[in-house]
C-alpha cells in the first residue's frame, strides 16, 4: 500500500529495495539468529549500489541492528524501535510511549535492549496478532491484504490502548505495514504518531541537506 515501507511512492526521494533471501515473517518474529547472514548479504548489495544508508522492513530486525551497523560503512537503522528513546525524551516524565506492534508476544526485553531501551513502566505495548485481517496478511502471509480491514483494526487497538492507558503521550507503530494507517489512528486518538516512515524521512534529512532560500 502507499505509505508502506516497501512502496517506493511512499518517499519524496529515490530508494532502492533488496530482497533478503529466505527471510520470512515467522523467522523474524522468532528471532532466528541465522537470518543475519542473508540480511548482511542484502545490505552489502545495496551498499555496493551506492545507497547512503540502509533501513529495514520489520521492526523486529532490531535484533541485528548493532551487528549489521558494525559491518557496514554507511548508517544502518533497521528498526522503527530505534525511535523509542527520542519519543520518550520529548514527552513529560509522567507520560508513556505507546507501541502498536505486529506481535506483542515477540516484542520482548531482548529486542528492546537491542535498540538501547530498558523495559519499564513508561512503555505500553499492544499487538495486532489477534486482529484477523492483519494477522492473515502480515503474519500468516496468506490471502489478500484487506487495507480497510487493517485500518479498522489498527484504530481499534489504538483507541483501546488509550482508554486503558490514558497517560500514553505518543504512539509508535512498530510494523512497517502500519504507516498507511497513521492518519486514521491520529484522527482517532489525537496524539503524535511515529513509524518507520518518520524515521526514514528523518535520517534522509540528515543525509541529504538542502540549501535554504528566503527573505530576511
Amino acid at each position: 500500500m502507499p505509505g508502506d515501507v516497501a512502496n517506493a511512492t511512499t518517499y519524496d526521494f529515490p530508494v532502492r529495495f533488496q530482497k533478503v533471501e529466505g527471510l520470512t515473517t515467522n523467522r523474524v518474529l522468532g528471532k532466528d539468529p541465522t537470518a543475519f547472514e542473508p540480511l548482511l548479504a542484502a545490505a552489502e548489495e545495496l551498499a555496493g549500489q551506492g545507497v547512503r544508508a540502509v533501513s529495514g522492513d520489520c521492526g523486529f530486525l532490531a535484533l541485528h541492528q548493532r551487528k549489521l551497523a558494525a559491518r557496514l560503512e554507511i548508517p544502518v537503522f533497521l528498526s522503527s524501535l530505534l525511535q523509542i528513546p527520542f519519543i520518550s525524551g520529548i514527552l513529560r516524565p509522567d507520560r508513556k510511549v505507546g507501541i502498536i506492534t505486529a506481535d506483542s508476544r515477540s516484542l520482548d526485553e531482548t529486542l528492546l535492549k537491542a535498540v538501547g531501551v530498558e523495559p519499564g513502566d513508561n512503555l505500553v505495548i499492544r499487538g495486532m496478532e489477534d486482529q484477523e485481517s492483519f494477522s492473515k496478511a502480515v503474519i500468516e502471509e496468506v490471502g489478500i491484504l484487506d487495507s480497510k480491514g487493517i485500518e479498522r483494526e489498527a484504530v481499534l487497538v489504538a483507541k483501546k490502548m488509550i482508554k486503558e492507558e490514558p497517560k500514553v503521550g505518543a504512539l509508535l507503530l512498530e510494523c512497517s505495514c502500519l504507516p498507511p494507517y497513521g492518519r486514521a489512528i491520529q484522527e482517532a486518538v489525537d496524539l503524535p504518531i511515529f513509524d518507520y516512515v518518520t524515521m526514514i524521512n528523518y535520517v534522509h534529512s540528515a543525509l541529504v541537506k538542502k540549501r535554504f532560500e528566503g527573505h530576511m
